[in-house]
């Protein structure tokens, strides 16, 4: 029996399997089987427990139970670079894997520790901070003992420039103190939640305005931060996380609780975006397997039977099936190859291929999930099935970490700067043509590829 033979693997295509290492197929089989024989039985009772009057801003004890197994079975955050002395040793595309079957459930990912903003912040703290940090904020995140915000965008300002944060972080003594209003910070109401990793502008007259930010732990029981709200989304409310509104009014933290030092926002925030932007992406393909699967069962479900016939029976339904396979694998190979290219030349050369997935995949998932919602009727609307909560976490990824236009504008960009190298191929294509007219006696004409003057 070949060692592909399990489920995890039906759809990774050969040239993927070829690099997985003996280790990788290990963990991509367990968590495989812990998603499907732990997280999707549980998801009924994890919603219950939300649902208990007076903790709904409290981690469900089915929760802690899970991440204890997890644990335990030594799926703990899979996402670790190699340079973690706790790093399972995966590589981009090896955890990418990993994600897609995480994201079978939407919460699958936190009872393994590999959820967000967790794995971003991790890394961050790793990279940037001093052993003293790293004692003090990141072994509590690594050993699951606590959980952390990011806490970067604004309500008044442009949140796809973020040249333009305003929050104002100023030196006083020993002390930074912030004032601001935030949002999307993870919901201070849950207690497990114990600090912000702030980003603020300290430095607001340099005329370089990259170099106009700094990034501050903020622990959130610090005197002056208010939460005033938990923001929802598309009408979720995303307990017992959330998605916190803040005002920060003369908040006061050491100059020791500063990351990497003044001036330096800019260069962390890049550390962090990438490789996280392909969790979400991985993560998402899962959804649309599960939806898709949702959708394969109403086709063939004989209580319904509109004017005799199954639901699959219909042209447009056998279509919509067809091209609903033929998008999530094409989708897929789109992650896979920025996960790849990571490995192969690093973060800063994918760039161009995290940008691509960012923007396909989450554009995607939304359709593909509605797709199955139109099968399921005006039942695909409500709680019957999990469609609904996957449609808005997908609709949720193409805003979080930049809007399309952001990453449009990037890969245009990028595209623009090949067009002087194609003007200079076409100016050659020209020059051979009429070579060739003048050999054989034919009459030259404007060649259709004529290149501009440049």
């Amino acid at each position: 029996m070949s060692q592909f033979d399990h489920p995890a693997f039906h759809r990774i295509p050969p040239w993927v399997k070829a690099k997985l290492s003996p280790t990788a197929i290990e963990k991509i089989k367990k968590v495989y089987d812990f998603v499907e024989t732990e997280c999707i039985p549980a998801e009924p009772i994890m919603d219950a427990e939300i649902a208990v009057e007076g903790k709904r801003w409290t981690t469900q004890p089915l929760m802690h139970e899970l991440r204890g197994k997890a644990k335990s079975a030594g799926l703990f955050n899979l996402f670790l670079p190699n340079h973690f002395p706790e790093s399972p040793g995966l590589t981009n595309l090896e955890y990418a894997c990993c994600c897609e079957l995480m994201g079978r459930v939407y919460w699958a990912q936190q009872t393994m520790n590999c959820h967000a903003p967790e794995t971003g912040n991790i890394e961050l703290l790793a990279k940037y901070c001093t052993p003293e940090q790293k004692e003090k904020w990141l072994k509590p995140l690594l050993e699951g003992t606590a959980s952390s915000a990011y806490s970067m965008t604004e309500p008044d300002r442009a949140s796809s420039d973020a040249t333009q944060i305003a929050c104002r972080i100023t030196r006083e003594g020993n002390e930074y103190v912030i004032n601001g209003r935030k949002l999307y910070g993870n919901c201070m109401w849950n207690s497990e939640n114990k600090f912000f990793i702030l980003m603020g502008c300290s430095d607001p007259t340099n005329p370089n305005k990259w170099a106009r930010h700094s990034t501050v732990i903020v622990p959130t029981n610090t005197p002056g931060i208010t939460q005033v709200r938990n923001l929802t989304i598309m009408g979720y409310d995303h307990a017992p996380e959330g998605h916190g509104e803040y005002l920060y009014e003369n908040v006061r933290v050491p100059v020791e609780n500063i990351i990497l030092g003044e001036g330096r926002a800019f260069e962390i925030a890049q550390g962090r975006l990438g490789p996280g932007r392909i969790h979400h992406c991985m993560r998402l393909i899962g959804q649309c397997e599960r939806a898709y699967e949702l959708a394969l069962i109403r086709c063939i479900d004989a209580r319904k039977t509109p004017r005799g016939r199954l639901i699959g029976e219909f042209d447009s339904n056998i279509e919509r099936i067809a091209q609903m396979r033929l998008d999530i694998d094409q989708a897929r190979l789109v992650v896979l190859n920025a996960a790849d290219t990571m490995d192969v030349h690093g973060n800063k050369a994918g760039r161009y291929a995290i940008a691509q997935s960012k923007i396909l995949i989450p554009n995607m998932a939304t359709r593909i999930i509605d797709e199955c919602m139109q099968l399921y009727g005006g039942q695909g609307l409500t709680q019957h099935t999990p469609l609904p909560k996957m449609w808005t976490y997908a609709r949720f990824v193409r805003i979080a970490d930049g809007p399309d236009s952001a990453h449009r504008h990037q890969v245009g960009r990028d595209e623009l700067k090949t067009a002087k190298k194609y003007a200079e191929r076409h100016k050659e294509y020209q020059r051979r043509y009429k070579a060739l007219a003048e050999k054989r006696g034919e009459k030259y004409e404007t060649f259709w590829g004529t290149a501009p003057e440049i």
